[in-house]
């Protein structure tokens, strides 16, 4: 699903973004409630120039991730973050394309993502390349959910992304 926000993107960078895990729903832009097999609802949500992800499996404890820019404390994007007790696997690049590619990746991206049921792509009035996305994977490791974001900042030319698993118990 493609939509275009009306609030304007906020000028950061992935260097000020940070990863939470728990913690409240914060106020989102927009959001896509899925049900996926096995009882398992998945709530992704845009928040600006940032994500949240609620997964809720079936008999399970609530998960929530949030990559945004936090308020009260320094930022912080792991490479990667592991819990292997809770099932939970993180990871994060921050790419820097050459010049002119970060437009067509990002073409390419909500082109590939528009009509993507599991997926959620917001555009930010003033750039066209101000974009966040999320997509929930069509083909997890047997037993778990996964989803990827992107996260595109054409005034830094950067473009983030991050992917998540989740054994599920």
């Amino acid at each position: 699903m493609l939509v275009s926000l009306h609030t304007p993107y906020v000028d950061t960078s992935a260097a000020d973004l940070s990863l939470a895990l728990g913690g409240p729903e914060r106020p989102a832009l927009h959001v896509r409630d899925l049900d996926l097999p096995g009882g398992v609802r998945l709530r992704l949500r845009l928040l600006g120039a940032s994500h949240q992800v609620v997964l809720q499996p079936a008999g399970g404890s609530t998960l929530t991730e949030t990559v945004a820019c936090l308020p009260g404390g320094p930022p912080h994007l792991p490479g990667t973050l592991r819990d292997e007790a809770g099932g939970y696997r993180f990871t994060a690049t921050v790419l820097r394309p050459p010049a002119g590619e970060l437009r067509s990746r990002v073409a390419g991206l909500r082109a590939e993502l528009a009509d993507d049921p599991y997926a959620l792509v917001g555009v930010f009035p003033g750039d066209p390349d101000a974009v966040t996305a999320l997509a929930v994977c069509a083909d997890p490791p047997d037993g778990s959910v996964a989803w990827r974001t992107w996260h595109a900042y054409p005034q830094t030319n950067e473009l983030v992304l991050t992917e998540t698993v989740v054994a599920l118990r």
